[in-house]
């Protein structure tokens, strides 16, 4: 594929000189989208381990295995400051510390693109890196993904640009242009910020490309038009579905002079520079260059016992009562948990897919799960593994060890309303089964940020943060039971972690920026509060079911297909005559698309039944204030592969749900809104929603839908 594109883009016909084209990829964290590399700790391990020349090394192995599959380009380093967790992000994100993000800014460039000014820069075996995304996306208002920064200028320059600083300087090719905004302004329409900032005051000499369609955010913008961009200073539009549009509507722009000659020139003169620089012109197409498909060169086992070391280091010893760690391998261990068989779980979102999501072992021919490096560490030892995945095991055991967490999510799908964790697949209250029996509990917590989890770590012993290890679970193993006596944790939290689950400015954290235990520490944990601090009635009117992608607590997603039903946990996913899928709306992936394939009575149900505490129990939504208020229920919703497309929309009390408006839907994205009193007056009781929203349509209709809300 990276020869096809080569190819045709040296194609001399009718051009004086054809421009080889460069390819990028988003290796964030390793070549984690190729099957068989290395997938290192995301970012927020590896700010725990704060180790500015380890980080080089993880880079020089990053850019190395990127060249076996033909790449030029990474969309790395994130030089985000993430300022509230419940960014979806904030594991791209170091530290809140701006001294760790700068300090590694500039390594990681020299690991991906060689030292500038030296024979070594772009030579083989590296590739452009770029630094991203400029500027403030950590700093958006309540961590919304895409959001608004209302900082100073100040605190901008101060906190959010800490990162530009160092990798300037280092001879970074390229810088990212953020989707979010600063004061109200979306940074793809900023001059300010990215010509007279980044290119005049930091003196970048490189090019600034947009974000995925990002372009089409500024104000008076489309996906396929929009000089406001390329006025601003941005060089190189990101468009991966709008690019013909695009060419065609900025064509016309420079022909009549609303982007002018001079600045035209000066984004080709950069782009140009960087290939130059990369030595895209010289090196041919990129089978006949140096790795070029060899995938024996992927995971070499030097390489892999630097991911093993990351793995170590980025690891935090949050409690450690009695010693609990390090365990003797000898001894009879139960496993529980649905994170230690799972590599998939443990290496999170930008893994084999954007949201990293429903990946099988056998995608990581060189990865090591969890449960597998127990195993090894153990059976050498001559001690004995016993996995149980939900912990319901009568096993007589030595001690517990619980591997579990957040799966896997990317950007605004991992956006959350608060910093409760909420275990999907692995019952938590089983930990203190265990606990009462006096069976020491140690807890492996993967997750892309601190969260609220206070019972947990009550009904542990241990309990380690450790964030998104990658595929080297052996070096979790290794601390387990401290298989080399020089290894003692060392990882320091990047953030501080939260004492409730709520966030506001009165919010304090249980363990501070910083914070984090050796194997010796003599620091006993007594029990935590298990007051959240979640208002449950503040949360089940929120208003909000489905938005950017993702379902919104407490709702759940459901398929229902005559007598069948199913919870939809991933996607694509199918019951019956129903298949659902994702599709982009305003942003990659944020909407649903939902096939009818057979039988009219099918229907899809966006079943947004229950609350957040629905494990104890199930409870409706009182919408009647909503009702009465003459709120609405709103949503985006398209056809697809006919013109005009007939559904039905229904609510369900606790004893109606059976009936339904008829809504026509046309074959382009708009807002429909439904007022509630409509439902009302279908006679359901306003007070007893159980179902915010079914839908159901004739089979043959394909239905986009996006941004289910009350307005």
């Amino acid at each position: 594929m990276a020869d096809k594109y080569y190819n045709a883009s040296i194609d001399d016909e009718g051009v004086e000189i054809p421009i080889p084209i460069i390819w990028g990829i988003d290796a964030v964290h390793g070549h984690a989208n190729l099957k068989g590399a290395i997938v290192f700790p995301h970012n927020v391990g590896l700010g725990a381990m704060n180790n500015p020349e380890l980080i080089e090394k993880i880079a020089q192995i990053t850019a190395h295995e990127l060249t076996v599959s033909g790449h030029d380009w990474t969309f790395a380093p994130t030089l985000a400051v993430p300022m509230d967790l419940r960014w979806g992000r904030a594991y791209e994100g170091f530290s809140e510390n701006p001294k760790i993000v700068k300090s590694y800014g500039d390594r990681v460039v020299i690991g991906l693109q060689g030292q500038f000014g030296s024979d070594n820069f772009l030579s083989d075996g590296k590739v452009i890196s770029s630094a991203k995304h400029f500027l403030a996306d950590g700093a958006t208002e309540n961590g919304v993904d895409q959001g608004d920064a209302l900082i100073t200028e100040k605190e901008l320059s101060r906190v959010h640009a800490s990162g530009y600083y160092s990798s300037i300087p280092a001879g970074v090719q390229t810088i990212m242009a953020s989707f979010s905004s600063w004061n109200g302004r979306k940074i793809h329409g900023e001059k300010k910020l990215l010509t007279n900032v980044v290119k005049g005051k930091l003196g970048f000499n490189g090019f600034i490309v947009g974000d995925w369609n990002g372009h089409g955010q500024v104000s008076g913008c489309t996906n396929t038009d929009c000089p406001q961009s390329l006025n601003a200073g941005l060089d190189m539009y990101m468009a991966p579905d709008s690019w013909k549009g695009l060419y065609e509507s900025t064509l016309k722009h420079v022909k009549n002079g609303t982007i002018s000659m001079e600045r035209l020139d000066d984004a080709v003169r950069r782009i140009l520079r960087v290939k130059i620089n990369s030595g895209i012109f010289k090196k041919g197409p990129p089978s006949s260059r140096p790795n070029a498909g060899d995938e024996n060169l992927l995971a070499l086992p030097k390489n892999r016992e630097i991911a093993r070391q990351a793995v170590r280091e980025s690891l935090v010893l949050l409690k450690n009562n009695y010693n609990t760690l390090p365990i003797d391998p000898s001894k009879r261990i139960l496993i529980i948990g649905d994170g230690a068989p799972s590599i998939s779980k443990a290496c999170g979102g930008w893994t084999l897919s954007w949201q990293g999501n429903d990946h099988n072992n056998d995608e990581f021919p060189n990865g090591v799960s969890i449960l597998d490096g127990i195993k090894h560490i153990v059976n050498r030892a001559g001690g004995k593994v016993i996995f149980s995945e939900d912990g319901k095991s009568n096993e007589d055991v030595d001690v517990v060890i619980a591997v579990f967490g957040e799966d896997p999510y990317a950007e605004f799908q991992g956006d959350k309303q608060n910093l409760d964790f909420v275990s999907n697949a692995f019952d938590t209250k089983i930990l203190k089964i265990f606990k009462n029996k006096g069976i020491p509990v140690v807890s492996v917590f993967l997750s892309g940020r601190p969260l609220w989890t206070n019972p947990e770590i009550n009904n542990s012993d241990s309990f380690i943060a450790a964030w998104l290890p990658g595929s080297e679970g052996g070096g979790i193993a290794e601390m387990l039971f401290r298989s080399d006596l020089s290894y003692n944790f060392s990882g320091k939290l990047p953030f501080g972690w939260p004492s409730k689950a709520i966030v506001s400015e009165k919010s304090k954290n249980l363990f501070e920026l910083g914070y984090g235990l050796e194997y010796e520490s003599d620091n006993y944990i007594d029990l935590l509060s298990e007051d959240s601090g979640i208002d449950r009635d503040e949360i089940t009117s929120s208003g909000q079911f489905y938005t950017r992608g993702s379902v919104v607590d407490p709702w759940e997603l459901w398929l229902v297909s005559g007598d069948l039903q199913k919870q939809i946990a991933s996607f694509p996913t199918s019951v019956g005559g129903l298949i659902v899928s994702k599709t982009d709306h305003l942003a990659q992936e944020d909407a649903l698309k939902i096939n009818w394939t057979s039988g009219d009575e099918s229907r899809y149900t966006p079943s947004f039944e229950g609350d957040y505490f629905r494990i104890s129990s199930i409870e409706p939504d009182n919408m009647t204030r909503q009702s009465n208020g003459a709120m609405k229920l709103a949503f985006n919703a398209k056809s697809f592969d006919q013109p005009i497309s007939n559904i039905f929309i229904g609510q369900c009390d606790s004893s109606i749900c059976d009936k339904t408006i008829e809504i026509q839907i046309s074959d382009d994205w708009k807002e429909y809104m439904i007022p509630l009193k409509y439902f009302e007056e279908l006679g359901l009781d306003m007070s007893m929603i159980s179902s915010a929203m079914f839908i159901k349509a004739d089979t043959g209709t394909v239905l986009g839908l996006s941004n289910v809300r009350l307005e």
